[in-house]
Formats: C-alpha cells, sequence, structure tokens
C-alpha cells in the first residue's frame, strides 16, 4: 500500500524519533560530552562527504548561464534574509523569540542540492544548470551564511566571537569540504558503489546532531518555552515564506524571459534551504543550549518545502510541452531518465523516487 503524499518520508519520521528520543532521555553530564566529541567527527565526515559528491564537470557545464544562477543565488542569499526581516512585525508575534531566530537561520542557509536536483529531474527541467546552481549555492553558503549569522540572525556580536565562529567554519566544514572534492577522482567510483551505505551515513550524522542539539536545548527547558499555540504559529510563518519565494521565482523566470525548464530549475533550486547543511552549521555557530529552537523551524520547512514542491514537479512534468522521455546528460552523475508517465508520487518520496537514477548521488534528506 502506498503512502500519502502527505505524510513524510522515512528520513523526516528519524528526525521526529530523534527529537522524541532527547525529549525523553536527553544526554546529559559526561555523556553529552562524548556526544559533542562524536557530533564534531560526525559533522567534518559530513562536509568530507558532501565535497567529494561533487563533480566539477557538472558545475563546469552549467556555469555559462550566468542569468539563471544569479537568480538563484539571489534569491536564496538576499530575498529569504530580506522577507526575513521585512516580516518580522507580521511573523513574531505567531511565534516566540527563540523560533523567530530559528526562522531568521533559514532565510540565510543554502540551497538543498539532492531533492533540487531530484525534483528538477522529475518536472524535466534544466538538469546541468541545477546540479551548478545547488553546488554553487552549497559552497557560497559555507562562507556567506556565517556572515549573514552575525549580520541578521546574531547581530551586534563583538568581533572576537565572530571571527572564532568563522574559524569554526573553516576548520570543521569548509577544510572537510574541499578535502573531499580534492579526493574526488580517487573516490567517485567507490562512493557511486556504496552509495546506499554512504547515504545512511549522512543521515546518521545529521540524526545524531540533531540529538545532541535537542539533548542540550531539553535540559534548559525548550518545551517550558515553546507552547503548542507558537507551534502552529511556526507551520503559518513557514507556509507564508515558502509561498512567496515559490511566487516570487515563478514570475521573476516569466518576467525575464526564462524558458520553461530553466523556470523549473530556478523554482525548486531557488526556493529551497538545505536542512543537511543547516544542522551541522547551527551546531558551529550557535551555543549548544539554543541549537535545538532553531533548528526546528527548518525541520519544519524542511518538509514542507518537500510536500509542496513534489506537487508542483508533477504539474511541471504534465505540461503539453515537455520535453520527451529521454535520458537527460547529467555531468558527473550519469543519465537520468525522464518516465513517460508520472504517476502521484507521495511527497515525502519524491527524491526517493529519483534517487537511483541520478547514480546514488540525489537522496531524500534534503540536502
Amino acid at each position: 500500500m502506498s503512502r500519502s503524499r502527505f505524510l513524510p518520508d522515512n528520513f523526516t519520521l528519524s528526525l521526529l524519533a530523534t527529537v522524541a528520543l532527547a525529549s525523553l532521555l536527553p544526554a546529559s553530564g559526561s555523556v553529552a560530552r562524548a556526544f559533542e566529541w562524536v557530533t564534531t567527527g560526525a559533522i567534518a565526515l559530513l562536509f568530507f562527504l558532501h565535497g567529494a559528491k561533487l563533480s566539477r564537470e557538472a558545475v563546469v557545464a552549467g556555469l555559462m548561464h550566468w542569468r539563471l544562477h544569479l537568480v538563484v543565488v539571489g534569491t536564496t542569499f538576499v530575498l529569504f534574509p530580506a522577507l526575513g526581516l521585512l516580516l518580522k512585525p507580521l511573523l513574531l508575534p505567531l511565534v516566540t523569540p527563540a523560533l523567530y531566530t530559528g526562522v531568521l537561520y533559514i532565510c540565510v542557509l543554502p540551497a538543498t542540492v539532492q531533492s533540487a536536483i531530484a525534483l528538477t529531474a522529475l518536472a524535466r527541467g534544466n538538469m546541468p544548470a541545477a546540479i551548478c546552481s545547488a553546488s554553487a549555492s552549497t559552497m557560497l553558503g559555507v562562507l556567506i551564511t556565517p556572515l549573514l549569522v552575525n549580520l541578521i540572525v546574531q547581530p551586534g556580536g563583538d568581533a572576537h566571537q565572530s571571527f572564532d565562529a568563522v574559524g569554526r567554519i573553516v576548520l570543521q566544514l569548509m577544510v572537510p569540504f574541499i578535502v573531499g572534492h580534492l579526493m574526488r577522482p580517487l573516490l567517485a567510483s567507490t562512493m557511486k558503489r556504496w552509495a546506499p551505505v554512504l547515504r545512511m551515513v549522512d543521515q546518521s550524522s545529521i540524526l545524531l546532531v540533531v540529538y545532541t542539539a535537542f539533548s542540550a536545548a531539553v535540559i534548559e527547558g525548550l518545551w517550558r518555552q515553546v507552547p503548542l499555540r507558537s507551534l502552529a504559529g511556526l507551520l503559518v510563518v513557514c507556509a507564508v515564506l515558502l509561498a512567496i519565494v515559490l511566487t516570487f521565482t515563478t514570475w521573476t523566470a516569466r518576467r525575464l524571459g526564462f524558458s520553461k525548464e530553466d523556470e523549473i530549475t530556478i523554482v525548486f533550486c531557488g526556493s529551497k534551504k538545505s536542512l543537511a547543511s543547516g544542522v551541522p552549521m547551527a551546531k558551529v555557530l550557535f551555543a549548544a543550549p539554543a541549537v535545538g529552537a532553531i533548528v526546528l523551524p527548518l525541520m519544519v520547512f524542511h518538509q514542507m518545502q518537500l510536500m509542496v514542491c513534489a506537487v508542483l514537479a508533477q504539474r511541471y512534468a504534465r505540461r503539453p510541452d515537455a520535453q520527451p522521455p529521454a535520458a537527460l546528460a547529467t555531468p558527473g552523475m550519469g543519465p537520468v531518465p525522464v518516465p513517460v508517465v508520472v504517476p502521484p508520487v507521495p511527497a515525502g518520496r519524491v527524491v526517493q523516487a529519483t534517487e537511483g537514477a541520478a547514480a546514488g548521488n540525489i537522496d531524500k534528506r534534503g540536502l
């Protein structure tokens, strides 16, 4: 029996189970310190794998489409933060200040990679441009997100703290990312062969970070500080933010005369925010007790963007002028077959439906 499109995917269910475990059995004392060390290593491994997955051929193939990339990067790092600040009078009354900080954090994060590419493939969009745009967003985010956090999310921080945060980002995230990318020629075939195992490593690393973060937050009284009314308000805030960005990217792509394939890439790469990058970055950028409340909005937004964009992808795929069924060449990732008929796909599983076709590089985590 197929799962309803309105139910979350398996990884999201695992996230919810991890939050529940941290709420009931939070790590504390020496156990918490041990988890901190393990988490630090897991974050470094996660970004090493991210770098090793990044194909230089895919980036080069899409670099010439600079107008599309400017729209995506502008939406990700300019429009989103501007909305977070401009909508503050409307959004802040719906949530607690801590959750609103998490909403601002969503706004400064890079775009996803895997799920954006998978959705673009399902909708029959411009795959090389999607790969290039999403990959560039990840690389830029490692540098831009910490700066925007200091400017927007935590303004007024002293220079020493800002320098320290950048140093931690470079050591824990950027260095492993670069090393992984430089080692890609040696690891590409192995990573392709062991893709399911590596996907489990990726997801387990994120779950470990979430457990550590929520354990610290629960001990500090997270659930006493977040009433049910604020959780309901958070759903509204995430829905409003996503609706505005989806509308803007669609309107802008059509206004600037992009093709339908390019419009699809702009919509799916410009509207998504990365859970896989956001959770580890939050662990590095924020104090441990604050991380739980900050990543909670990101978890909500992550599932919402998958569900909504899955429906949009299916609608795009059924358009009369869609490309005929063929294997779309995807540099560095192998061919991505496009089916003749696109049946209803559960929203939480849309990425799973295309991951195997992308040589193991696309998963349902929403990277």
